[in-house]
């Protein structure tokens, strides 16, 4: 692990993963990404707890609470746990005027710092073809298959 990574390469870092985890296909592993460095900066006293607020997208039409995490100038929603609804004041509603500032990091460089926090190895790209896209036949590309206007009917 790299001791150098200051406090606002990892709040840019987490910023860049959790903006590319809301338009993913498949956000899982960079949610959990997000997740394991929340919870590490919050042991390490880097990240704070700021308090409630309600969700945007409520569950099952029901309202819930997020968590409120700053980090490095950064502020960031997290699920809640019981016990945070002890200890933290709720602040209401998300101020839609708020925005974090915007980073100029690629998505591979935040990855790569953050897995270096995490002391994770990085993972090797898969170069299979994922089974969604063979899901069904298709002809393009073969050569003895006559376009359906030049088919002969049959009797």
């Amino acid at each position: 692990m790299r001791s150098e990574i200051t406090d606002q390469e990892l709040a840019e870092s987490l910023f860049i993963v959790n903006r590319h985890a809301k338009t993913a296909p498949q956000p899982k592993h960079l949610y959990d990404i997000k997740k394991q460095a929340i919870s590490k900066l919050l042991k390490e006293n880097k990240a704070r707890k700021v308090g409630l607020h309600f969700s945007e997208h409520p569950k099952y039409s029901k309202q819930h609470s997020t968590l409120l995490i700053e980090v490095g100038g950064y502020y960031f929603h997290i699920p809640a746990e019981k016990k945070d609804f002890d200890h933290l004041k709720h602040l209401g509603s998300v101020d839609q005027a708020y925005r974090n500032p915007k980073p100029k990091l690629s998505l591979s460089k935040a990855k790569r710092i953050l897995y270096d926090y995490l002391d994770w190895d990085q993972p090797t790209k898969d170069r299979t073809t994922p089974a969604s896209y063979h899901s069904s036949p298709s002809f393009l590309g073969q050569r003895n298959i006559t376009p359906w206007n030049q088919r002969h009917k049959r009797k």
